[in-house]
């Protein structure tokens, strides 16, 4: 296709020429017209090697037949230009080596076959199916010959199957190599991104495009692209993106996502990257490519392919540290059991079981229809103290979840089979003693947020955020928040995907008055509500259905088939869709914004806001979402603070800043004391309060503190005084 390509453009070029009269001017021939001695390749495969160099060959002479006829053809009609190299476009190594253990025996790996369980009779691996295991000696990035331009579609391997699809020595290797250039995190394509990226840096090649699994924008792989593409200036510049189309996996003809991206040396006179985005896409019966059609921006090109605000400077906030992860990851589906085996292993009937068996939920749990089921959660107990407590549950995951792990990788997983291979320890007290927690569906057709009871272990396709205040949940549903989410997040496939990372913790909530607080409390708690109750008076009314037909009413396009017309009425959709605007306005006030902003003038404002906060932050000043959970430090020294010290506390204040003019309205009161309790550091009384204001008695602070207890913005002490 290059070479097609390439004579195409020669073409152009000599018609060009030929329009002018000026046929002498450019001589093709011999060995200065385009012909396969031009292009370079790397092909692992031998074999495949010799073939694509015969294939380029033919292509040529099919391309010189349809042009020129049976004339003019040199001899001998096949060249040997060998210009596709048999060697590994990744690595450079030596020759591989088994891998032996402490004792010199050959290390060897479940090979992927499984075999009935003896009890259960389901797929269990087969222990006796291994294979050996090699090290790679002297791993090295592997060197490519100098090109113009560098061009590719290299395999789209995942980290995760990595170790799978290539073996551990040689992921381990590669990993080895690249250390520091590709993180272990990234895709398989990241390493020829990386080549490509560094050999045009280096002035070795002009020109870089390659076709890859949309996963590119995402974080990690993000991280490979940065430090070419950021800086004053940046080394590299995208000239051309397509964050996200259709293909056809030639190896399996699967159905998947890829992105485009074409980058070189940034020059001096500016240059403008040519961003193209979906806006249609259709198969035509019979076919399997998609016809679409794009919408084009011009605009710097940023590493997560969209022009606009630089969403990648934006950084973690304290005050949301701690607040957010992914849920448990089982690594084995032997603990997943309905409610009936529970019963038999003693749930309800054993002392202590109801706290190792909770509701689990997935994301079809949430977006489609629960399952009903369990999970066992043996966390933080011994496999010795299992089985001494509850035996039955010990021995169904003896029968479903040992043989599996037994032939993990990891030590870790292997060792303490009786547990989740991750089970978020550290996450595990932000949940404690709430009775409800945030969560939405990492990867998901749609962006919804909801509340989720406490005894509810969420799965690792599901993010938590321990917050049971439906202030935030408000803000997180609104369109401010989502269209973050979505220019910070990435996709799998054609659903985006909630990065917690990005998507959370940098994001700047409002610093909302109470009463803007209470106004989106109000409408996220009906909002959640209504979506509950109608789902349990319809149980098959789903979450996704509802949202397909809420954002046909959103882009006024009419309801056209009877299923969508069932579900408008099922679930109430212009309600939830008004409540969604409502919710859309009061957050924007919230912020001070107005309601109709231009996307990228809110994500400008975000990221602004983000370097506003962290700036705050560095100074000391951090707005904790949870401060009781996040800084109890500050919480426990508010409350031993000796009265005195408290009083002393707030005259030397009161004497550095003077006392305040007290402000006419109420929001602006109800802000000033909120204000002034959080700028204290410790608890104050009324009287005290009441200080840092200009004729201001402590009647008219008393009312306004118990308020903003009510509402749960400040706290009383038993001492009587309030602390933030």
């Amino acid at each position: 296709m290059t070479l097609e390509h390439l004579k195409r453009l020669e073409g152009e070029v000599l018609a060009a020429i030929n329009s002018y009269g000026h046929t002498g001017l450019l001589d093709l021939g011999g060995g200065t017209t385009v012909s396969p001695h031009q292009l370079l390749g790397l092909e692992l495969n031998p074999r495949a090697a010799a073939i694509a160099d015969v294939v380029l060959r033919i292509g040529y002479l099919q391309w010189h037949l349809r042009t020129y006829g049976p004339s003019e053809l040199r001899e001998p009609l096949l060249d040997e230009y060998q210009n596709i190299r048999q060697q590994d476009a990744a690595l450079q190594h030596g020759p591989p080596v088994p891998r032996l253990d402490a004792q010199g025996n050959p290390v060897t790996r479940w090979d992927g076959t499984t075999k009935p369980h003896p009890v259960t009779g389901q797929p269990v691996p087969d222990e006796s199916a291994r294979t050996p295991v090699y090290d790679y000696p002297n791993p090295q990035s592997a060197e490519w010959p100098k090109a113009d331009f560098i061009v590719g579609n290299p395999p789209f391997v995942g980290p995760a199957r990595m170790r799978d699809a290539l073996g551990d020595g040689y992921t381990e290797a590669l990993r080895k190599a690249y250390k520091g250039k590709v993180p272990d995190s990234a895709d398989l394509v990241m390493y020829w991104w990386y080549n490509a990226a560094a050999a045009v840096q280096r002035g070795d090649a002009e020109r870089l495009g390659f076709i890859t699994t949309n996963s590119l924008k995402q974080t990690f792989n993000r991280r490979v692209m940065q430090p070419f593409l950021e800086g004053d200036p940046a080394p590299l510049t995208l000239t051309f993106a397509i964050p996200d189309h259709p293909w056809v996996d030639s190896a399996d003809g699967a159905a998947v996502r890829i992105a485009m991206t074409v980058a070189e040396r940034t020059s001096k006179a500016l240059v403008l990257g040519q961003l193209l985005t979906i806006k249609t896409e259709a198969v035509p019966q019979g076919e399997e490519a998609a016809e679409v059609t794009f919408s084009e921006q011009q605009g710097q090109i940023l590493p997560d392919l969209s022009i606009g605000a630089a969403l990648d400077s934006a950084t973690a906030l304290k005050a949301n540290e701690g607040l957010g992860n992914r849920g448990v990851q089982l690594m084995g589906a032997g603990f997943i059991v309905t409610p009936e085996q529970a019963k038999k292993m003693g749930l309800h009937t054993v002392a202590g079981l109801e706290n190792h068996i909770r509701p689990y939920r997935n994301g079809r749990d949430l977006t489609d229809k629960p399952r009903g089921v369990m999970v066992i959660d043996f966390f933080g107990l011994k496999a010795e103290e299992v089985l001494a407590q509850y035996p039955a549950a010990y021995q169904h995951l003896l029968e479903n979840v040992k043989p599996e792990r037994d032939q993990n990788n990891r030590a870790s997983y292997r060792n303490n089979w009786w547990f989740f291979g991750e089970p978020r320890g550290n996450f595990r007290p932000a949940l404690k003693g709430l009775s409800r927690f945030i969560a939405t569906v990492e990867t998901a057709k749609h962006r919804i947020f909801q509340f989720v009871s406490a005894d509810v272990m969420p799965d690792n396709k599901l993010v938590a955020i321990a917050l049971d205040d439906a202030f935030y949940l408000g803000v997180l549903s609104s369109r401010i928040h989502l269209l973050w989410a979505s220019g910070t997040g990435s996709t799998l496939e054609d659903r985006p995907v909630y990065v917690k990372s990005k998507g959370f913790d940098p994001f700047p909530f409002p610093d909302a008055t109470p009463e803007q607080q209470a106004r989106i409390r109000e409408l996220a708690e009906h909002l959640d509500a209504h979506r509950k109750r109608q789902q349990a008076a319809h149980p098959a009314l789903t979450l996704t259905d509802l949202y397909n037909v809420v954002e046909k009413l959103r882009a006024g396009q009419p309801l056209s088939t009877a299923k969508e017309k069932t579900i408008n009425e099922q679930g109430l959709a212009s309600v939830v869709l008004s409540l969604h605007q409502q919710l859309d306005a009061a957050v924007a006030a919230a912020y001070g914004w107005p309601t109709d902003l231009p996307d990228a003038e809110i994500l400008t404002r975000l990221v602004r806001l983000n370097h506003e906060r962290a700036r705050e932050e560095q100074a000391g000043h951090v707005r904790y979402l949870r401060p009781a959970y996040q800084a109890p430090e500050l919480q426990q020294a508010t409350l031993a603070l000796p009265a005195a010290q408290a009083a002393a506390a707030t005259a030397a204040a009161t004497e550095a800043t003077g006392p305040q003019p007290w402000p006419a309205e109420l929001a602006q009161q109800m802000q000033a004391v909120r204000d002034a309790v959080q700028q204290a550091g410790q608890a104050l009384t009324a009287a005290q309060v009441a200080t840092r204001f200009k004729r201001t008695k402590p009647e008219k602070v008393q009312p306004l503190l118990d308020t903003l207890t009510a509402l749960s913005l400040l706290r009383a002490t038993a001492e009587g005084a309030y602390a933030a």
